[in-house]
């Protein structure tokens, strides 16, 4: 049997800006344990290096992220994985410089708690959104405490309960996405923004993030606990299990 893939997220910094890119093609970047604890270091990085003022997360391939990897997922306990995203979006929103999503594909189901904890989005008109999770026997807990917020009430209730897929100008008008650029003109319009963000000075990008995330950091800490337990719930369940199997089986 040969071996997959390594998952690797690379760190890069230039102009300021440190660039986290997740880069496993090879499961259109799925939230598997690796990817997580990748992100989760290449964020570490970037709060503490000197060089760089704002944070980029982007991805390689033609999906920015597909979700929690299913295949860990249907073979064991999703308990540990749903605190862990909990606690990838409290980094994000607590992280000390603004971090801002490019979006050039794809976006599903836990991807849009990346997005959502993010400060700014620049998405390629080629991204799509879709809420997935009700097609499986879950729900979205997890990534609930940013992504819900974000929203206006009927966009998340039409997101979530139906689960189809939605443009990057719906996701804007939704208000998950902050900006929306054709496919040739997203790398002009996220160094237009970055380069803005950069000419703040390191305190003030930090206090100010506080004050705007404020609000969303006391509503997960507030509940991180009770929906990492019910995403965990719901993936252990007979009803999950078999939905996810089926899924594989198909992608297979």
């Amino acid at each position: 049997m040969s071996e997959q893939p390594q998952v690797q997220v690379t760190y890069d910094v230039s102009d300021g800006v440190a660039t986290i890119t997740l880069d496993s093609p090879h499961n259109r970047n799925a939230l598997s344990r690796a990817l997580v604890g990748g992100l989760f270091e290449a964020l570490e990085r970037a709060a503490e290096d000197d060089s760089a003022r704002v944070v980029v997360i982007a991805a390689t391939g033609s999906v920015f992220c597909s979700g929690a990897d299913l295949s860990e997922a249907a073979a064991g306990s999703m308990e540990e994985g749903a605190r862990e995203i909990v606690r990838l979006q409290r980094v994000i929103l607590m992280h000390p410089k603004p971090v801002v999503c490019r979006l050039q594909g794809p976006v599903r189901a836990g991807g849009t708690g990346i997005v959502a904890a993010a400060d700014v989005v620049v998405a390629s008109e080629a991204a799509t959104f879709a809420l997935t999770e009700v097609k499986l026997g879950l729900a979205p807990a997890a990534i609930s405490l940013t992504v819900f917020p974000r929203m206006t009430s009927r966009a998340a209730a039409l997101r979530a309960l139906g689960g189809e897929v939605f443009s990057a100008a719906q996701a804007q008008a939704d208000g998950l996405v902050t900006e929306v650029v054709p496919a040739d003109g997203l790398d002009a319009a996220l160094a237009t923004v970055t380069a803005s963000l950069a000419t703040g000075a390191l305190q003030g990008l930090r206090e100010t993030k506080k004050l705007l995330n404020a609000p969303l950091v006391e509503h997960l800490d507030a509940h991180g606990r009770d929906v990492a337990a019910l995403s965990a719930r719901l993936f252990g369940s007979e009803e999950a299990k078999e939905a996810m199997t089926a899924f594989l089986s198909r992608k297979r």
